[in-house]
């Protein structure tokens, strides 16, 4: 049953990410939990649809309220899927980008490509670190080998993570089809995410840290407890 073998793909991937990235997933959360207690803010950036893995993270229940998607409408897809594939292998944008959002060295930026070799999301993370701001990558190593001699996001982070994704990413063979189906970059990068965020939480809270996480809206009392933490962020987010 192909739900089923898509589901298995899924489950395995997981697994490996657990079983190999471990350390990795603890330095990054260690990231995170630093720019927690300094009162930081974490900048998260993806082109395509490597943005929807930060979206996920931004203004959500259970998310940190101290984070901040970098959004540009010409990197994503609603104004151009096609378009905003090739801006993202176009040099020069990527700086253009991080100098809107006035990022400190007191912040962390986590950037989110699977293949890792497109010029924005390499030259976002190269401009943060030309300006002294550590950030964590999440990439696929399955990636590494394609362009010898063209640098790839992995060089320029301080941590990178590898959500074990394989070369392609589609992973379930389809009657018909002439390519399989069923992506699993979205799932595995977001698991990724999700848990260094909260493990880097948990280390702050074990320091004795309050953790501004965001309530649900559609719960009793959620819109008022969540307007605490809007307004304590609004003039250092700048999509609240």
């Amino acid at each position: 049953m192909i739900t089923e073998n898509y589901l298995n793909n899924i489950i395995a991937i997981l697994n490996k990410i657990k079983e190999t990235q471990k350390e990795k997933m603890l330095l990054a959360s260690e990231m995170i939990g630093e720019t927690i207690k300094n009162d930081g803010i974490i900048y998260l950036f993806g082109c395509g649809h490597s943005h929807l893995v930060a979206l996920d993270c931004f203004y959500l229940a259970g998310g940190l309220a101290n984070v901040s998607h970098m959004l540009d409408c010409d990197l994503m897809l609603h104004n151009g899927a096609a378009k905003s594939s090739k801006m993202e292998k176009m040099h020069g944008i990527a700086e253009a980008v991080f100098e809107r959002y006035c990022i400190t060295d007191k912040d962390l930026l986590v950037v989110i490509s699977t293949s890792g070799k497109n010029a924005v999301p390499v030259e976002m993370a190269k401009t943060a670190k030309r300006n002294g701001i550590k950030n964590i990558a999440v990439v696929s190593s399955a990636y590494f080998n394609d362009k010898k001699d063209t640098p790839m996001l992995y060089e320029y982070a301080d941590i990178y993570v590898d959500n074990c994704v394989p070369h392609g990413d589609a992973v379930t063979e389809i009657s018909g089809a002439k390519t399989k189906m069923g992506s699993v970059s979205t799932a595995a990068s977001s698991f990724v995410l999700q848990s260094i965020l909260m493990e880097g939480a948990d280390l702050a809270g074990n320091c004795n840290f309050e953790i501004p996480v965001y309530m649900s809206g559609n719960v009793n009392g959620g819109a008022e407890f969540n307007d605490v933490l809007i307004k304590e962020y609004r003039n250092r987010i700048k999509h609240l």
